[in-house]
């Protein structure tokens, strides 16, 4: 098959594989064992949202909460990737949001079910456009904020990771095969919190990207 256009990632990329509780100060927020391996799970592709579109909260959920986190755009098919080749399958980066119904997550938890509803919802990841793969040198060196309404909630480096890049796309190819276009989201750093309905949030990586978000209630 003739490679896709890479930039548009979002209109044909067939998964979102997320990490949860990379960082430990934000499994600690949460009240969560820091993780000795990955915990994963995922969206489906009606999850994206690009900009000038709405985050629209579901209608089960009363307390939605923000994580801002590093993409990982897959730009090469692999399976059992070894972590020293992990790079080469990398195609680019998207600053990323994984919008979460907190309250679901928890009523899941509580009962041993799967996040999906939490986690998986239309618009529950918005992404900005696809960051070329040489305006981030290292992956592991990442500064990435959220703001809400102009107010800093989030503010975290990806040195912090408990799991790096290569490490994640290594693992996560032992068991999922990564194609062209996937993406996967590398976890977030401390400071969720809630976001109501009408405000705005700013995510950025400075110096390379920024994107803005309107949060609406679904009717």
């Amino acid at each position: 098959m003739a490679s896709r256009n890479l930039k548009r990632f979002w209109e044909w990329g067939r998964k979102i594989i997320c990490v949860g509780r990379n960082y430990a100060d934000h499994a600690k927020e949460l009240k969560n064992a820091v993780p000795t391996e990955p915990v994963l799970f995922l969206k489906s592709p009606s999850a994206y949202v690009k900009e000038g579109s709405p985050v629209v909260m579901p209608y089960y959920c009363n307390d939605l909460h923000h994580e801002v986190e590093l993409g990982l755009v897959i730009g090469k098919q692999g399976k059992d990737i070894a972590q020293s080749r992990a790079m080469e399958h990398v195609g680019g980066y998207a600053l990323c949001l994984d919008m979460t119904a907190r309250d679901t997550q928890d009523h899941c938890k509580k009962k041993g079910l799967p996040w999906t509803l939490a986690k998986a919802f239309d618009t529950s990841c918005p992404v900005s456009d696809l960051i070329p793969k040489e305006k981030i040198q290292d992956p592991g060196n990442v500064s990435i904020w959220l703001k809400v309404n102009g107010s800093l909630r989030q503010e975290g480096n990806t040195s912090a990771m408990i799991f790096p890049v290569p490490f994640l796309i290594s693992y996560i190819s032992k068991i999922i095969t990564l194609e062209e276009g996937d993406l996967i989201l590398t976890g977030t750093p401390a400071g969720v919190a809630s976001v109501q309905e009408h405000d705005e949030m700013e995510a950025g990586i400075n110096h390379v990207i920024s994107m803005k978000f309107k949060v609406e209630k679904q009717s």
